[in-house]
Parts: structure tokens; sequence; C-alpha cells
């Protein structure tokens, strides 16, 4: 049985899906508040859940020198700050059981990264802290391995969980989507997210720099909303050239408006 809590929390009692947003890591002092004013006031209008996310380290990056945050605590702060100002929930993921304890205390929902789905100390010690722990299934695992994680999760007492599809690693450089993981993931009696953006990377370059299928975002998009996913998550930049992290696989942030009001009317149709 889902906390109701999480019921209220995340809108499911409307019907509509929320949405997780924001940039992919904090970049600077300014971006986070600007990106999440932004996407607060189309959420507002279009009456769906918004929870900011943004990362404030990059742990998993292909090379030595690619950008991996301004500073933890700073960035924790300015996170902390969205939810305070804009009183939404805010999110950001954890590498390490030592960072569960530190992030919760700046965040409404600690996130495990799919290559660390199967880690168990890290998954226990996210739900000890209480607050909500939002799973991302690992690119290699299946649908229904993923109900031994949650319940990693369950048996620290903690009942707010949920897992996030954000694809299936396809050859060595592409990932795909299989849909049927929407409802095998709800069958666990916890609300399921489609990563749209994180879905569309090409992982694995020679460059040493993710690339991505940003064309693709609206079609996933749709095929989540019409499928049933409870929410779904973009990563968007106002200038995703200019993004220090996943900047080839977001959404520029002028085109998330056009694209959650055609999501609202395939939700509401169906």
């Amino acid at each position: 049985m889902i906390n109701p809590l999480i019921n209220n929390f995340l809108g499911r009692e409307t019907g509509m899906f929320f949405l997780i947003a924001g940039p992919c890591v904090v970049e600077n002092d300014f971006m986070p508040m600007e990106i999440a004013r932004k996407i607060k006031s189309i959420t507002d209008r279009l009456e769906i859940q918004f929870i900011f996310k943004a990362s404030y380290q990059k742990a998993n990056r292909s090379r030595t020198d690619s950008f991996t945050g301004i500073g933890n605590q700073k960035a924790l702060q300015l996170i902390a700050q969205v939810g305070k100002d804009l009183g939404i929930p805010v999110l950001t993921d954890i590498h390490n059981e030592a960072q569960a304890e530190i992030a919760a205390a700046y965040v409404d929902i600690l996130q495990i990264p799919a290559f660390l789905c199967r880690q168990t100390e890290l998954l226990v010690a996210a739900g000890k802290t209480g607050k909500t722990v939002n799973i991302k299934k690992g690119q290699f695992a299946s649908a229904g391995s993923m109900k031994y994680a949650v319940e990693k999760a369950l048996q620290t007492g903690n009942s707010k969980v949920m897992l996030t599809e954000r694809g299936t690693t396809f050859g060595y450089q592409d990932l795909i989507v299989d849909f049927r993981n929407i409802p095998e993931m709800q069958a666990f009696n916890v609300p399921v997210i489609v990563d749209v953006t994180h879905s569309l990377q090409q992982p694995n370059q020679l460059s040493g720099v993710t690339g991505g299928r940003p064309d693709l975002i609206e079609t996933i998009a749709k095929a989540a909303i019409a499928v049933g996913a409870d929410g779904i998550f973009i990563e968007t930049h106002p200038d995703p050239s200019m993004a220090k992290s996943d900047g080839a696989n977001m959404l520029r942030l002028d085109l998330l408006e056009p694209l959650l009001e055609k999501l609202v009317r395939i939700r509401k149709a169906i």
C-alpha cells in the first residue's frame, strides 16, 4: 500500500502526472532559481505538481576534466533555497552512504543513480533518512528485478519510495525505452517515473562526452504519459549547448511549456 502522503505529495488524486525537472547540475549561484521560477510559472498554470531537480555533485563522469560542481555545501544550499522560496519539493542524487545523511538535511527527495540501484548499503542509508527515495532502474536491470531495490528501502520502515525508468542499454552507445516497464514496476505499489532526457543519452562516445537525441524528447514523453506513467523527469537548460553536463540530451527551457501542454491534453484524454 502506497503511503497516502505520497499520493497527495505527487498529485495522484487528481489523475495528473507530476514533473521532476531542472538542470543536470548546479552550475552557478543564480541558475537554479532562475530555471525553477520559470518552470514553476508553467506548472502552476497547467496544475502540474513540480519537483525541482539538480545534482549538487556529478560523480559519474567519463573524463577527469569534466565539470563536477561548484562545491557540495554551496550547491546543496542553493537547491534548498529553491524549495524554501518557491514552496516546492527539491531532489538531488547521492552516491554513497555518507552523502545520504548530508543531502537529507537540504532536500525532500534522495535519488539513487541507475548505476547504483543494486547498492544495498546506499539504499538502506537513503531509506533510513525518512526522505522520499527515488530509485532509478539500472540500464542493465529488468523491471522485475527492481522489486528487490524497493524492498531494501521499504525494510528501513520508510514507505516513501519511487522508481524511475531511464532506458536500457542497447549495444555500447545507445539506450532504448521498454514501456512495458511502467506497469510492471507500478505493480510494486510505488509511483513510476519516466526519465525522458536520460533515456535519450548516447553514452560511451569516443570523445568522452555523452551524446544524445533531444529531437526525440517529445516522442518519449508522449508515450510515457499515454502508457500511464505517474511522473516524468526532464532535464532542461536555457541553452543546452552551454550546459556543463548532459547538454546533448537536455530540453531547451523555452520548449518545455508547449511540450507540457501537449502532455496534459494526452493525460486528460486517457
